[in-house]
């Protein structure tokens, strides 16, 4: 195959791998291209073009990761990944790790470990490269890079949950749920989330959230049963999509442009975890985004004149 044959076929691997390394879809993206460039203006052929080229998305990513670090410390607000609404890298046998591995609450663990340790945890665990492929791609030895993967899995381990829901489960209770928003059903929402619930939004400062944080059945029952009506009034619509592998909806403007995602934790049966995402500037790869202050703005005047 030509070198452009070559690198399309690994492209999948190489953006699950890049996507997972950094939780940012145009890093990605941009990771990719960066090690296209490498590989193109390289004068020698590898002797494995998937090794190589797998161990120069991960240095490419491992140095967006660091300094990723530092504009994520000064993050206005809880930070969360770009939402991912499919993952190109397709393996039938091991679909469920592969899931699990890139949703949400995998990846803000993720978020704990050093750059480092987050390669080794991802090349080794989530893709299964050896040792030997591991060390090459991060340029450490075998025994430092079995310690980096100890202490990566005892961070991820402490903050698993201990029981996974169901596919079919976390699909039906989101169903269930979505149709209670649209309803404005405050009981029903609150019969599908645990007593601890939280609703966490990350807007980065650059639009209306419905909480940053919010805690409890009752307070986010009743704040979504009161916001969503309203928005549907001013046709915001949505449309259910799995986001990063969980159960979720996309929703849009009148004019059919991304206003933001909401993405539910399922665990024993009730949702956890609502998070959503309408920070501008993680959406733009979905399509074109909606300007949620203007959207915010409507839903007032929507309220005033009813009231």
């Amino acid at each position: 195959m030509s070198k452009v044959e070559e690198f399309e076929e690994l492209r999948p691997l190489l953006f699950s791998i890049a996507y997972r390394i950094l939780g940012s879809v145009t890093e990605a993206e941009d990771a990719v291209q960066e090690t296209w460039l490498r590989f193109d203006g390289s004068p020698v052929r590898p002797a494995s073009t998937k090794a190589y080229l797998s161990a120069a998305v991960t240095r490419v990513a491992i140095d967006v990761l660091r300094s990723a670090r530092v504009r994520r410390e000064e993050y206005v607000g809880p930070w969360f990944p770009e939402p991912l609404l499919s993952d190109p890298y397709q393996d039938p046998a091991r679909s469920v790790e592969l899931a699990d591995s890139v949703s949400m609450a995998a990846l803000l663990l993720l978020e704990r470990l050093s750059p480092l340790e987050r390669a080794v945890f991802v090349l080794r665990e989530v893709f299964g490269f050896g040792f030997d492929e591991v060390a090459a791609a991060v340029g450490r030895s075998e025994p430092a890079c079995r310690q980096l993967l100890v202490r990566a899995r005892q961070h991820m381990e402490a903050g698993r949950p201990r029981f996974a829901a169901d596919r079919q489960v976390r699909q039906e209770l989101a169903a269930r749920f979505f149709d209670a928003l649209k309803d404005g059903d405050v009981g029903a929402l609150q019969e599908l989330l645990a007593a601890d619930v939280q609703l966490v939004g990350d807007g980065g400062g650059k639009a209306p959230q419905l909480a940053q944080v919010l805690v409890g059945a009752q307070n986010v029952a009743r704040l979504l049963g009161t916001v969503f009506p309203w928005l549907i009034r001013i046709d915001v619509t949505f449309e259910a999509h799995e986001i990063n592998g969980e159960p979720g909806a996309v929703f849009r403007d009148r004019d059919g442009k991304v206003l933001h995602i909401l993405a539910l934790d399922v665990l024993d049966g009730q949702i956890q975890t609502i998070r959503s995402v309408i920070n501008p500037d993680k959406l733009g790869h979905l399509g074109p985004v909606a300007d949620a202050w203007a959207v915010d703005r409507e839903v007032k005047r929507a309220r005033r004149q009813r009231n």
